[in-house]
């Protein structure tokens, strides 16, 4: 079983390993025709030179060229190559005007005017009453030897007029359920206004997971055949917002054509315009062009309205689900670029255990070449230590419970079985997207709580799955699909992220802790559901501590460094003696101080607004934790025997000097389970390049992000706004009679195969020059109603009072001298008893992630 677990060229389907020496792809002459894609190693869709799944893969080295390039080689079968030729368009010179700046600039918009002049009116017959147009290719993607097959020939339009719940109900159709196709895998790739380079990343590393699919020759599910079972749809959020650039790369691999779409079909508004076609074509970010190992099928989704992520997963799942009816569906953000087999190992989670609902994979901090990133950014190396650390102890615990809270949006799976609703219309769906209307505009009378709840639609998705009445599903990590992303390294991007997520979190914890009772009901076999009972405790009791963060934080801050800074032997006297009350005194009203201001910038002002007083507090606070930590060894330092001989008997130590007994614990439960996990999953080096950063800007994890949060409660908008029109600027299709008297539609599209021509090759000039950099201007904030700001300032008062009750109570002399009377350890030094339960409880949930980890490694091994 362990011999099946690491061999990537295995799947359930066969029972023997498999021999990877079938020939490789015919290809080479494109490489020398495009000499200059040859050197884009990571925007190779199925290059031979891919990355080997194992479980053994280190958590930087795998996003590396030099990694990848250094794999095992994976061929795929041969596909017939694609008679690219050098076609330059014959375009007007420009005076005053550079040559790459006048094909960016004249170039693309002069084949543009041109095609849209040159169009001709036909009359098309209705398809069950709909518009839809099958327009040829550019000859320059046509693959030889293809020419009568219609997919890779023609492009298909269809101008869908109705809701995504109504599409199928409207009798549209798509390609691969009109060839009655069984989809395996169906992969949506969401988009709002990323730039070409971003979807690139993410259309590249898909082309080149569905090659390794192709690839598995000895499958009884995947093969040479195998692209006809898996289905790419790319949803872009508003056709105003679309990046232009992104859309010259579509262009080329054949999936939209200027001209053709309408913003209105017999007088009604068209709410999305798709496009389908087979494409052969793979595109790098400057254009160069080359021939992928298999065919794609794609559709691309242009929605004409901008309606944020949730309507676009409804057009995928509500509107193209039905139709496609697959078993496995990818969840892709564009700019998130999975690994060359992170797919397929997603997909043999669910092929090996008919009982998962839904998987995700490791999402990785995409470190730049040679991890440059964690060298000059400190923000982005605490979230990578933050990522890596949450891949090897909470996703593996959670999963070996059965239950994870999230499966990130940007790399996950679902068995789109497990996603239906029933009969009565409820279940995972609807769930899912009730928060569309909330955040829409039409919250029906929904209040705050549920309004935070539903930011994070992905938890709720992830619980609806979990306690769906008798189906008895449970959720999978699977740590040998990764996926790289790009995170913030801007203080105010960084602030604005986590305030959504950290709402959500918060709130869809509360709504999965009140209704734990669900899974009674849920089909889930005895143990099973013993199991995920205790799961559900722990996240109450980590919801707790959650709470009561801000609180906890300031209070080890506080005993620890009073600890250090009363005794004789305090741990400034090197500055000068009893100077350690000073060092006290100044960081204790710093501490508040830094507090106060983090509480009227969270309440007043926008991160973008107040970016350096943001960036200030994070420094102040990072001394604070200096400081902390400083304090802390020199308590140990005090506690420990400083001779040979006091080591000896090292249980009487630990037995009966408290303070060395509780926080020697309390650190190695923490961070010597970090280093000890890190080695036992073989990914320890994030330990030596993020562990530093990640220390100095903890407290500002807590008190600023925290804090930032939930003084943000009223503002439960996704950072974009909503488009509430369209833009009428296509032309429609007028409803005319035609000579037999059936309805027709008169329609006003490209007919002249030059101009089309034309304009593929004035895309793959545009992209050629690099766009200027743009700054991106931020949408004014919403108004906010009285009702949700009166919602935040009761949270806030009632979540920051709690805190600062436990402050005021611990921290008080009556408190204190109790302890002075009642508590003193044998170095006749005082060590308050609330720190041992901190330190005490911290090392117990460690020690309970530590054990899942464990358990979730000894699992796997056996295949379980």
């Amino acid at each position: 079983m362990a011999y099946r677990q690491q061999d990537p060229y295995y799947d359930s389907a066969h029972s023997t390993p498999i021999n990877p020496g079938f020939p490789p792809p015919a290809s080479t002459i494109l490489n020398q025709q495009y000499p200059a894609y040859d050197n884009q190693w990571d925007e190779r869709p199925g290059s031979a030179k891919s990355v080997q799944s194992s479980q053994f893969h280190g958590s930087q080295v795998h996003l590396n060229p030099q990694y990848e390039m250094s794999q095992v080689h994976i061929h795929t079968p041969p596909v017939p190559s694609m008679p690219y030729h050098a076609y330059q368009p014959d375009y007007p010179p420009v005076p005053g005007r550079p040559g790459p700046l006048r094909e960016m600039n004249t170039g693309y918009s002069v084949a543009r005017e041109k095609l849209m002049k040159r169009r001709s009116v036909r009359h098309v017959e209705l398809q069950n009453g709909n518009l839809v147009l099958d327009v040829a290719v550019p000859t320059h993607i046509v693959p030889k030897g293809m020419s009568s097959a219609e997919e890779m020939t023609k492009m298909r339009y269809t101008a869908a007029t109705c809701d995504p719940d109504e599409f199928m109900r409207r009798k549209y159709s798509l390609r691969p359920y009109l060839y009655s196709r069984h989809t395996e895998l169906f992969i949506v790739m969401t988009m709002y206004n990323e730039d070409e380079v971003l979807f690139v990343k993410t259309m590249n590393a898909v082309i080149k997971n569905i090659a390794h699919l192709c690839g598995r020759t000895r499958s009884r599910t995947w093969g040479p055949e195998g692209w006809k079972k898996v289905v790419v749809c790319v949803v872009s959020d508003g056709r105003s917002k679309v990046n232009k650039r992104t859309l010259q790369v579509l262009t080329l691999m054949g999936c939209y054509q200027e001209g053709i779409a309408k913003d209105s079909v017999a007088g009604k508004d068209v709410t999305a315009h798709i496009f389908e076609y087979t494409s052969n074509v793979v595109v790098t970010e400057t254009g160069e062009v080359s021939t992928g190992n298999c065919p794609v099928q794609i559709i691309f989704c242009l929605k004409e309205q901008n309606k944020k992520k949730l309507n676009s997963h409804r057009w995928f799942f509500n509107a193209f689900g039905p139709l496609i009816n697959p078993n496995v569906c990818v969840l892709l953000d564009v700019g998130t670029k999975p690994t060359s087999t992170s797919i397929y190992e997603l997909w043999k989670c669910f092929d090996k255990h008919s009982n998962v609902g839904g998987a995700c994979g490791e999402i990785c901090v995409d470190t730049g070449r040679a991890c440059s990133l964690l060298l000059t950014s400190p923000l982005a190396a605490s979230q990578n230590f933050e990522y890596k650390m949450s891949n090897i102890l909470d996703k593996p615990l959670e999963s070996v419970f059965g239950y994870i809270s999230v499966l990130p949006g940007a790399f996950s799976a679902y068995r789109y079985r497990a996603l239906l609703n029933g009969p009565d219309g409820k279940g995972p769906l609807a769930s899912y997207f009730k928060g569309e209307a909330m955040h829409g505009g039409g919250s029906d009378g929904a209040g705050l709580f549920e309004r935070n709840m539903y930011l994070a639609e992905d938890r709720i998705l992830c619980f609806e799955i979990v306690t769906k009445k008798r189906e008895a599903w449970i959720l999978r990590y699977v740590k040998s699909a990764k996926a790289a992303t790009d995170v913030p390294t801007t203080v105010p991007e960084f602030i604005s992220q986590r305030r959504r997520w950290l709402n959500g979190s918060l709130f869809a914890s509360f709504h999965s802790t009140i209704f734990f009772y669900r899974i009674w009901t849920s089909g889930q076999n005895p143990i099973r559901m013993l199991v995920l009972q205790i799961e559900f405790i722990y996240n109450a009791v980590q919801l707790i501590f959650t709470w009561t963060s801000l609180a906890n934080f300031f209070l080890a801050f506080f005993f620890l460094v009073s600890s250090a800074t009363t005794t004789t032997d305090g741990a400034f006297n090197f500055l000068s003696q009893g100077a350690g009350q000073d060092v006290f005194q100044i960081f204790l009203k710093l501490y508040i101080a830094i507090l106060f201001v983090v509480i009227v910038c969270s309440l007043g002002n926008r991160p973008q607004g107040s970016k350096w007083i943001y960036s200030l507090c994070m420094v102040l606070f990072g001394i604070c934790n200096v400081i902390t930590l400083w304090c802390a060894g020199w308590t140990v330092y005090l506690a420990v025997p400083h001779s040979v001989a006091g080591w000896k008997d090292f249980p009487h130590l630990v037995a009966t000097n408290q303070a060395f007994r509780e926080i020697v614990i309390s650190l190695a439960a923490t961070y010597g389970l970090y280093f000890f996990s890190s080695f036992m999953h073989l990914e320890p080096w994030h330990m030596f390049t993020s562990f530093i950063q990640y220390m100095f800007l903890l407290p500002s994890y807590v008190n600023i992000l925290m804090m930032y949060a939930m003084c943000n409660l009223h503002d439960v908008t996704w950072g974009t706004k909503g488009d509430n029109g369209s833009t009428k600027d296509l032309g429609g299709a007028k409803k005319v009679k035609g000579q037999n008297g059936k309805d027709m539609m008169e329609v006003e599209i490209p007919t002249a195969r030059e101009d089309v021509d034309r304009m593929w090759a004035a895309s793959r000039s545009a992209l050629k020059v690099k766009a200027p950099e743009e700054k991106s201007h931020r949408d004014a904030a919403t108004k906010q109603a009285d009702h949700d700001r009166n919602s935040r300032t009761n949270v806030v008062l009632a979540w920051v009072g709690t805190n600062m009750l436990m402050v005021v109570a611990f921290t008080s002399q009556a408190f204190l001298n109790w302890v002075n009377t009642h508590i003193a350890t044998s170095q006749g030094s005082n060590f308050n008893p609330y720190l041992s339960f901190l330190f005490i409880a911290l090392a117990a949930l460690s020690g309970v992630r530590f054990i899942g980890s464990l358990l979730y490694l000894i699992f796997r091994l056996f295949g379980h």
